[in-house]
């Protein structure tokens, strides 16, 4: 009996397949090396999914801009920014400070993208430097010296029921971006101005305010990164968000988000950012030396997209 794929859901099993792989090399690894089994440990997967949030809610907030076919390379230092203003303005008003900076990094995104028509690479670049030298004008180059709050804290390293709570933030913001585009008008808006701007625009849909929301909800997920970075770490400091571009836009585009937009589900991306989270953590059991490391993340990487790849034009 032949098993058949859909063209929607063959990502998404492949990406699975690479995680139970991964799954698999690392605990026979282990194994053989230690005579433990680590990766099948409930604590450590807890703690590796801990770490994962951050990335895990960038890769949110990036999918509902590649999805539209443009991306947002302003993440990293809206995500430092954000950590960063929490932690100097500290008290009750830090996290909604963080939140505030990320709503006005996507408003400016959305506006030069949506109505200046600045491609976005190039735009978001922009900002992204924009806010590189504000925050070293901020601090005078040095390090800023002001600590996480106590909810930046709680957040990031207490646990609920056993359970860290940095994993109910990304779970909430999971939940939240499943609904908009699978329950909401603008969900379907934005796959409707990702397959087709013009199209969608003839057929009454809004588009540039679909753009705007979508940067702007990029923009509020990084800095929600940030806050629970920045409670992981004790404190904000700069470049703090240079990790998480690339792993972003992979896990995005890993989880078979078409990196032209109009196609994608957001399963995927969840896979896509545990596949990453995985691969990261048996190199760092193999004690892989950065230089190995780097290679084989990269070639991991290019050999699912040259899968996806292919199959994408064998089935057109």
């Amino acid at each position: 009996m032949q098993i058949s794929i859909s063209n929607e859901n063959r990502p998404i099993v492949i990406a699975s397949l690479f995680v139970v792989a991964i799954l698999i090399a690392g605990t026979a690894y282990t194994l053989s090396t230690t005579g433990t089994v680590p990766l099948l440990s409930v604590n450590y997967l807890l703690q590796q999914l801990q770490t994962g949030s951050f990335l895990g809610i960038c890769a949110a907030g990036m999918m509902m801009v590649i999805l539209l076919g443009h991306i947002d390379l302003s993440i990293p230092w809206t995500l430092t920014a954000a950590a960063m203003t929490a932690t100097a303005v500290g008290g009750d008003l830090a996290l909604p400070t963080a939140l505030a900076v990320g709503v006005a990094v996507g408003l400016l995104n959305g506006f030069g993208v949506a109505y200046l028509r600045i491609p976005s690479m190039i735009f978001t670049l922009g900002v992204d430097t924009v806010l590189r030298g504000l925050m070293v004008a901020q601090t005078g180059g040095f390090a800023p010296q002001d600590t996480a709050t106590p909810a930046m804290l709680f957040l990031a390293k207490e646990r609920i029921l056993g359970i860290p709570a940095a994993i109910f933030v990304w779970g909430t913001v999971s939940l939240v971006i499943a609904v908009i585009l699978t329950h909401t008008g603008f969900g379907r808006s934005l796959y409707a101005t990702g397959s087709r701007e013009g199209a969608a625009y003839l057929s009454g849909i809004r588009t540039k305010v679909v753009i705007i929301g979508a940067f702007v909800i990029s923009g509020v997920c990084a800095s929600i990164a940030g806050v629970l970075l920045a409670g992981y770490s004790a404190k904000a400091y700069q470049g703090m968000g240079n990790a998480f571009l690339l792993p972003a836009i992979a896990a995005v585009v890993l989880g078979g988000t078409h990196i032209l937009g109009g196609k994608g589900r957001y399963i995927g991306t969840l896979i896509g950012v545990i596949l990453i989270v995985l691969l990261n953590s048996v190199l760092s059991i193999m004690q892989m030396p950065e230089a190995g490391r780097q290679i084989i993340y990269g070639s991991v990487i290019i050999g699912m997209l040259l899968v996806y790849g292919r199959n994408q034009r064998v089935t057109s």
